[in-house]
């Protein structure tokens, strides 16, 4: 709270002293409302968002779908206005064709009544967009942008009594770039007002709509029905939820008994549509098809960057979706694709990673191709399939006559297939196809019973281990990327780091059997049993939970139904489980008789471990009476994070500012024109980023720098026109609210994310404080010599060929504390010299504290946090945000200095300035980071060559071999 004194009269004397503690009752009186306000609604107030669009901004109830990707002109009259502005009237302002509109809810409370107070209280959402990379970045280069901005107060059009307000929303523009179709928006407030936790939603690009003859939005992928009915749940189990991570627009989950229909989301399910595919649904029996009967039921489900692919009963099909911010219109489909047609295809199989700039999809065939798998690779919405192992059969390799490949999963970076393969006598094989070089390896034989593991959290597997009589069931394989685990799954769970040694997870019951596994690339894995059972466990670890049905989960399901939660109910189904930054959710039915519906919630595993966790106690003498002492199960107190590189500079991340222009409304309300100079703004903002991108160097190492240069000189001008409401429109646009940030104030924690250049390093500080007892032993009152292993940190290198590390450990008797130091550092062994996000290497780093898994659990007001653990994911290679540029302004000068003169072009452009091909010529170049803002001289060799040119800028043209010999010959005159 920010306390400003109270007016006085212009006099030198006081008229009398102040009723200082009539001042201090009502100050306590307010700040106590406040306060219990805040505690009741500080858990359960969250925000609202809707997109939009440019014409209907202003009602309160529409909302529309991300289907228009394109710019649109229709700000530029209101830009023509701006006469007594810093607005260069000469430029050509475009708009995005979408706002954000924004709003928050607590229960109980009237949305209405909640918006004008804070507004009036001084409330600002602040909306920060982050915009992912594309897949192929060969066509995209690789970069990491956001955009932070500060919504602007707008009263809804229509009727209103009130005089003052009515409805009252928040708009920002809805910025789309180039290379991007997947976006999170972050919602915060500005801290003044009424507190609303952040809170992410996914505002995703739909290319799967098109339009009818007037102009109505309509699926082109099926036919979109209004009623959702329990009976498409009651038959149905939980179904996985296929997708590439972190790069999938939308989301498809099939799986409705019997019929041909999927749930479709471009939001993460925060809402979704239930559509009927308009596929053909022709199925062709054969002799080498051995499919007994005719389903409707869309199985295997999987969703790509820009392509859908289904499959029911032995035929796949795929649509690709219209994207023209990824390439070429005519890429899109028009109806569903049916591919393999000659193929009896008994599953789809998902392939989570990107790799090579493609995604990718497999095929398991049965029938006459059994022992083959297909590949499918998606570039740019283009789809091709290859049938592999060419000229021979898996099954060849194999004991046995005949065999089934049951699971694949594709590692796309190495080029392996890894295949699941069962043989005519019931044994299981893991086998390792390489594509590059079309070699054949068995790497595992699968036992077939169930190890004996009594009393063991886990067991590896030798071949000295006893087995009981239960088969092993394999279903499944798993395999992350980013650490290397491999797991075999079914009614039992294997890990292995290598492919070739596993660990049995004995936690884990042998009657249970697995259905589908899910992963969060963050270290955190979870299970879904055929009885709908749920468990989780940390990779890296040993120990697995179930968390459905267990008594932590009756105890939090219980607690929200006396709460009246509408997303818990007596009797509910669960549909699917998947992971999003992080946190793991259910997609669950509700049959609430007359409310039934389908709901998206958090799973608060913390919160359930910590209900589960046994609560340790024993009774100790003290005098003549007898108290209760809980032993603690967290080896520590706290753990803090320090010295940590900031955020978006390990993530490799550009940021971006931009807030609404001032408006001389009495009450700060923004009006449709307004809103329109705030999305012209934000527009040539993100215009001079993408232009930004070039292989030249500005005189001023900063995108934005031209907008303005020639105006600063008049700010104060502008705004004293602005203050005494005499600017055009009342609007006021102040300078230093659009411009790049390179040290972003609040950004702390340990990054998502780490990019590492060749040889470069980071380092990371963790300190742990103990509780009293921990720094002494049992029999003294000294301190202990073990200290450095209660409270022990371990870090855990995926590829430790590529990264080394190292920790120095400091113990803090008299703080009770361990600081524990760790560094990083790149070996120069798996990148290269090359190109920005090209031939990446992606690996991680797990850090754990002994004992602390499963054990630490920190209460938030958002539920309980699992402590000690965490799983860094780490990019080794050429970083975004960093680029080699021409030095023009210094080339410039030292060729006037060693020529004594410049020749420039007869026609100037400052951007492409021209040299005498008679003078001497010596270029510079700059090593410019667009990330941190640094900028410097490229010190290194370089080779300058010639390899195209032309009479005039038009007729530049690439040289062929013989032209580009001729010219750099040191004999060419």
């Amino acid at each position: 709270m920010v306390s400003r004194p109270a007016m006085s009269p212009v006099s030198p004397v006081w008229p009398r002293k102040p009723n200082l503690w009539a001042f201090w009752v009502l100050r306590l009186v307010l700040l106590l409302s406040l306060k219990s306000w805040a505690e009741d609604a500080l858990q359960h107030c969250t925000w609202l968002l809707v997109l939009n669009k440019f014409e209907k901004v202003g009602l309160h109830l529409s909302k529309d779908r991300f289907q228009d990707h394109e710019p649109i002109d229709t700000v530029a009259k209101v830009f023509q206005k701006l006469t007594d502005s810093p607005i260069d009237p000469s430029e050509n302002y475009l708009s995005f064709p979408y706002y954000l509109q924004i709003n928050f809810s607590c229960p109980g409370q009237n949305i209405e009544e909640l918006a004008r107070k804070g507004h009036l209280m001084g409330m600002k959402p602040m909306v920060q967009i982050n915009y992912m990379y594309s897949v192929n970045f060969y066509r995209w280069e690789m970069e990491n942008v956001q955009i932070l901005m500060e919504a602007a107060p707008m009263r809804s059009t229509g009727y209103c009594p009130a005089e003052a307000m009515c409805v009252l929303n928040w708009y920002t523009p809805m910025p789309f770039k180039n290379g991007s179709v997947v976006s999170s928006v972050d919602i915060y407030t500005n801290g003044i007002g009424p507190f609303v936790s952040k809170k992410r939603f996914y505002v995703n690009m739909n290319g799967f709509l098109k339009r009818d003859a007037s102009g109505k939005s309509l699926f082109a992928i099926g036919y979109e029905s209004l009623v959702l009915k329990s009976s498409h749940f009651r038959l149905s189990k939980s179904r996985p939820l296929w997708y590439t991570v972190n790069h999938a627009p939308v989301f498809i989950l099939g799986g409705f008994y019997d019929e041909k229909s999927i749930l479709f989301s471009d939001s993460n399910f925060q809402d979704y549509v239930l559509l009927e595919l308009s596929i053909d649904s022709c199925w062709v029996g054969s002799f080498y098809c051995p499919i007994l009967g005719f389903s409707a039921t869309i199985h295997d489900a999987i969703a790509t960057e820009s392509t859908l692919f289904i499959r029911q009963n032995q035929l796949v099909y795929y649509f690709t979706g219209t994207y023209i911010t990824l390439f070429d219109k005519s890429h899109g489909s028009s109806r569903w694709v049916r591919v393999l047609p000659s193929e009896c295809i008994k599953r789809l199989c998902p392939v989570y990673a990107s790799g090579n700039g493609s995604e990718y999809v497999l095929a398991l065939t049965t029938g006459k191709n059994e022992g083959y798998i297909h590949i499918g690779t998606i570039t740019d919405g283009l789809v091709s399939f290859e049938m592999v192992p060419d000229g021979w059969s898996v099954c060849e390799k194999l004991p046995g006559k005949n065999c089934s490949i049951d699971w694949a999963t594709y590692i796309a970076d190495e080029r392996n297939l890894l295949l699941l393969v069962k043989i005519d006598s019931g044994q299981f094989y893991l086998v390792n196809f390489n594509t590059e070089f079309k070699t054949l390896n068995i790497l595992y034989k699968i036992p077939e019973f169930i190890p004996e593991a009594k009393e063991l959290d886990f067991l590896v597997l030798l071949d000295t281990v006893t087995y009981t009589n239960t088969p092993m069931t394999p279903k499944g394989l798993f395999f992350n990327t980013l650490n290397n685990m491999l797991y075999i799954w079914g009614n039992f769970i294997l890990q292995s780091y290598n492919r070739e040694e596993f660990i049995f997870l004995a936690d884990f019951p042998k009657e249970s059997t697995i259905k589908y596994m899910v992963n969060s690339f963050k270290g955190q894995m979870a299970v879904v049993t055929e009885n709908e059972e749920i468990w989780y466990f940390l990779e890296g670890g040993y120990d697995v939970y179930q968390v459905v049905p267990s008594q932590g989960w009756e105890t939090y399901h219980n607690l929200q139904k006396m709460q009246k939660s509408s997303f818990h109910s007596e009797d509910e189904s669960l549909v699917s489980l998947f992971f999003e930054d992080g946190k793991l959710f259910q997609l669950v039915y509700l049959f609430d008789v007359g409310k039934e519906r389908l709901v998206k919630r958090l799973l608060p595993v913390g919160t359930l471990m910590e209900y589960n966790l046994p609560k340790p106690f024993t009774v100790v003498n003290q005098g003549n009476y007898q108290a209760i002492s809980f032993t603690h199960t967290c080896p520590f107190k706290e753990i803090h994070l320090i010295d940590v590189p900031k955020k978006h500079h390990a993530s490799r991340t550009e940021s971006y500012v931009a807030l609404p222009p001032l408006v001389s409304e009495s009450l700060g309300f923004h009006n449709n024109n307004t809103l329109a100079v705030y999305q012209g703004l934000v527009y040539y903002l993100l215009w001079l980023h993408s232009k930004y991108d070039k292989p030249y160097a500005d005189p001023v190492h900063d995108p934005t720098w031209r907008w303005w240069q020639h105006k600063t000189k008049d700010k104060d001008y502008f705004f004293y026109l602005f203050s005494n409401r005499l600017a055009a429109e009342g609007i006021y646009i102040n300078m230093n609210a659009y411009q790049k940030l390179y040290n972003m104030s609040g950004d702390y924690g340990i990054p998502d994310l780490f990019f590492l250049d060749k040889g470069n390093w980071f380092t990371i500080t963790v300190v742990l404080l103990s509780h009293q007892d921990t720094f002494t032993s049992s029999d003294s009152q000294g301190p202990t010599i073990n200290v450095d292993k209660k409270l022990a940190i371990a870090v855990t290198i995926a590829d430790p060929e590529c990264l080394s590390v190292t920790v120095t450990q400091d113990v803090l008797l008299n703080r009770n504390a361990v600081i524990n130091k760790i560094k990083v550092i790149d070996k120069k062994r798996c990148s290269e010299q090359g190109m920005i996000g090209r031939n990446i290497k992606k690996t991680s780093m797990m850090l754990k504290v002994l004992g602390a898994p499963g054990n630490c659990i920190q209460r938030t007001y958002l539920g309980g946090i699992i402590q000690g653990f965490k799983v860094v994911p780490i990019f080794i290679g050429c970083p975004p945000g960093k680029r080699l540029a021409f030095d023009v302004s210094y080339t410039i000068m030292h060729s006037e200095e060693i020529n004594k003169h410049y020749f420039d072009c007869v026609i100037k452009d400052a951007e492409m300035p021209c040299f005498l091909f008679r003078d001497l010529f010596q270029p510079f170049f700059l090593v410019q980071d667009l990330v941190t803002g640094d900028s410097g001289s490229f010190l290194g060799s370089y080779v300058l060559k010639v390899v195209g040119g032309g009479r005039t800028l038009n007729t530049i043209r690439d040289y062929t071999e013989e032209e580009i010999f001729r010219y750099n010959s040191p004999l060419d005159t």
